[in-house]
This record gives C-alpha cells, sequence and structure tokens, in this order.
C-alpha cells in the first residue's frame, strides 16, 4: 500500500512537472519567433536607409558597381559637403524649418480645442458634427486640390508661404480624432472639481486637459512635423520662386536632369534631411508610444 501510494503521488508531480517545462518551452518558442520576425522586419526596412548610407559614402565609380560594395573604400566625407552646396540647401533647410515649426503649433492649437469642444462640451448634434469632420478625412486631396489652388490664386498668395501655412490653423480631422479619443480618457470628476472651484471652460482647458494631454499633443506634434517636413506636393503647386523652395523640393530639383549625374550627393542630401526626423522620433519615443496606446480606450 505504501508504494502504491508513493506512486499515486509521484507520477502526478512528475507530470505537472512535465507539462510546466512544456509550456515554458512553448512560451520561450514564441517568443524567440516574435523576435526573430521583428528582427527580419527591421532589416527590411532598415536595407534602403543603409544602402542611401552607403552610397552617400560612395565614390561615383562605385555607385552602381555590381556586385553592390556596401562599405564604401574609400569613404567620401567630403560627398556631404559638394552635395549640400551643389544647391542652396541651407535657404531650402531655413524655409523648411519656418513652415515646419509654424503648422506644428497651428495645428497641434486649433485641433486641441476642437477636440476638447467634442469631448467635453454638451450641444446639440455636437456627435453629428464629429461625425461629418471625420467624414471629411475620406475625401481625398486630389478633389480639393484645384478649388483651393483657384482660391488662393485670386486671393494673390501664391508664390507665398500662406497657402503652406494658413490651412494649419483649422485642424485636421485626425489630429481631432486622436486627441477627441484621449481627453475623453480624463475623468470628468476633474472638470466638476474645477467648476466647484469658480474655474471657467477656458482655464479647464488650459490648466487641467493640456498638461494632462501631453502624451497624445506630442504624437499630434510629432505627425505634424513628419507632414510637414516631407510635404512635396503643397510646396510643389504653390512656390515657383527658388528662394522659397523648402528641402523636397531642393531635392526633387537636384534629381533632374541637370544634377542627375551625382546621385552620390543626392543621396548625402537625403542622409541629412532624414536626420532631423530620426533625431525627434527617437527623443520623443516615449509620448509618441503612449499616445497612440492610450489613445482610444474610451469613446
Amino acid at each position: 500500500m505504501t508504494n502504491q501510494a508513493r506512486s499515486g503521488h509521484e507520477f502526478p508531480l512528475f507530470g505537472n512537472a512535465v507539462w510546466y517545462v512544456v509550456r515554458a518551452w512553448r512560451r520561450i518558442a514564441f517568443q524567440l519567433a516574435i523576435y526573430v520576425l521583428l528582427v527580419a522586419g527591421a532589416v527590411f526596412f532598415l536595407v534602403p536607409f543603409l544602402w542611401m548610407v552607403s552610397t552617400s559614402l560612395k565614390d561615383p565609380k562605385e555607385v552602381f558597381a555590381f556586385p553592390p560594395q556596401w562599405i564604401p573604400n574609400p569613404i567620401r566625407w567630403q560627398n556631404y559637403v559638394e552635395g549640400w552646396t551643389k544647391l542652396p540647401f541651407s535657404l531650402f533647410l531655413r524655409n523648411t524649418c519656418f513652415i515646419t515649426s509654424h503648422n506644428i503649433i497651428a495645428s497641434t492649437a486649433s485641433s486641441a480645442l476642437v477636440a476638447f469642444t467634442f469631448a467635453r462640451l454638451r450641444a446639440r448634434a455636437r456627435d453629428a458634427l464629429f461625425l461629418l469632420v471625420l467624414a471629411t478625412m475620406m475625401i481625398p486631396y486630389e478633389v480639393t486640390m484645384i478649388p483651393t489652388f483657384i482660391l488662393f490664386s485670386k486671393l494673390g498668395w501664391v508664390n507665398t508661404f500662406v497657402p503652406l501655412m494658413l490651412p494649419a490653423w483649422f485642424g485636421s480631422p485626425y489630429y481631432i480624432f486622436l486627441l477627441r479619443q484621449f481627453i475623453m480618457t480624463i475623468p470628468y470628476d476633474l472638470d466638476d472639481a474645477a467648476r466647484i472651484d469658480g474655474c471657467s471652460t477656458w482655464r479647464i482647458f488650459w490648466q487641467i486637459i493640456l498638461p494632462l494631454s501631453k502624451p497624445a499633443l506630442a504624437t499630434v506634434a510629432i505627425f505634424s512635423f513628419v507632414g510637414n517636413w516631407n510635404d512635396f506636393l503643397g510646396p510643389l503647386i504653390y512656390l515657383n520662386d527658388m528662394k522659397l523652395y523648402t528641402l523636397a523640393i531642393g531635392l526633387n530639383l537636384m534629381r533632374g536632369t541637370q544634377y542627375g549625374s551625382v546621385i552620390h550627393l543626392l543621396m548625402a542630401v537625403s542622409v541629412l534631411s532624414v536626420l532631423p526626423i530620426l533625431v525627434v522620433f527617437f527623443s520623443a519615443q516615449k509620448y509618441f508610444i503612449q499616445g497612440i496606446t492610450l489613445t482610444g480606450i474610451k469613446g
């Protein structure tokens, strides 16, 4: 009886131990597979960027060599200086920074104000108006491009920065949606407590909602920065003077027939134009991920 009882207790323990080991190995294998897929995807998306960096440091004779030479020999750092001075890229950079910085502030401020209105204020047909705002996201830019150009040309604003900067003060439907969903996750009790203390609606927005919405605001600022920094179609339509060109137009001009043979210099300037985006993204990565993760939990 003793041996039978002992075996009856030991085999279940042995079976449980095997089950736990198998489960642990399955979990490890699953996590390993995920990391392998992530690394493979990262390498897949990094290959074009690495090729661009490699080409920017090559001698012109090595650009189209086959098989491709990933590590330049010799390394030509002077490509960056030659490429940057081939055209007035310092002027293009100043124009791009001016337009981008203005549009970040304008779009973030206007979108936050409209999002607060949809999230907190009670009014008739509020939800219907919000759906109408979201419906404008389905209208392609090509549909409104010609009427907008005619309007700005009638006002005499073509070949100025105004058509590129004024629309930012009217908010963006996507930014409004993003901020509205985040603001709805903030408890209404904070608004009620503030009103009891005598706060107006503006003070609630300025002193309570905005400080608590920093992750979402940072996300909107990053999206706005990337969109305006890489904008090509807008400056191409409205800007005719080279003194007003942005980096995107300058790169396209350098890609033209006059400078088409200097692909290594084009890649060097392209690397320099991408660096600000990488710096901004990685420096604000925590707020960006937090804003995307928390937005839309409620509502």
